[in-house]
């Protein structure tokens, strides 16, 4: 069976970020080895980003997995400083949300709470910043995952049926010492993101193209 959790965050400026000033919107159809299972948003106003992920699988025309899942959080530059999100998957419902409060930040999933440090990133790909944290939240399970991250160089890849020259990283995240997540992702010469690829533990390939 295919289970999104492990791999999609999903559910999302320059290296030099600066304070988030203008609106922008990323929308991206999501395929499945050749099917196309749904759509991601990412919709960024000032310091609030939301999030919203629909996609079903279907096997032989059935309905065989359905996932649901929407973020909402608030940034303090590059800190997390609120988090409210809750995802679907089949039956499994997962809410979880964060506060930032002194010197820590509050996470509580379905009833369970943990601390982590003051300033938290998510896998916030908007912001390229996220290339140089060594752990990242994941908003749809809680986990705080151990994050590398190897520069594969600049490769032409298609965009919106265009050839675009862009800037390859492959993040791997790795929850207690287990593997979790096989991520590729792109910039623009610009550092806008424009691409994502993703390898469940199943071996499907995820793909996000922009729309």
């Amino acid at each position: 069976m295919l289970h999104v959790r492990s791999w999609c965050l999903l559910c999302v400026a320059a290296l030099s970020f600066t304070p988030l000033a203008e609106a922008k919107d990323w929308s991206f159809d999501v395929w499945l080895d050749k099917q196309k299972i749904g759509t991601h948003t990412f919709s960024l106003n000032q310091n609030q980003l939301q999030s919203r992920a629909n996609f079903k699988v279907k096997v032989l025309f059935i309905n065989a997995y359905r996932y649901q899942h929407q973020a909402d959080e608030t940034w303090q530059g590059q800190c997390l400083s609120q988090l409210n999100a809750h995802t679907e998957e089949n039956k499994d419902i997962t809410d979880v949300k964060g506060q930032l409060q002194e010197t820590q930040f509050n996470v509580e999933k379905n009833g369970i709470k943990q601390a982590l440090p003051a300033c938290v990133m998510t896998f916030a790909y908007w912001n390229p910043n996220i290339l140089k944290q060594s752990r990242l939240l994941n908003p749809q399970n809680a986990e705080y995952l151990d994050v590398t991250v190897k520069d594969e160089g600049n490769q032409s890849i298609q965009v919106k049926g265009q050839s675009v020259l862009a800037h390859q990283y492959r993040l791997n995240g790795r929850f207690q010492g287990k593997e979790k997540l096989k991520i590729t992702v792109w910039y623009d010469q610009q550092q806008d993101w424009v691409a994502l690829e993703s390898i469940t533990p199943e071996g499907y390939k995820i793909v996000y193209k922009l729309n």
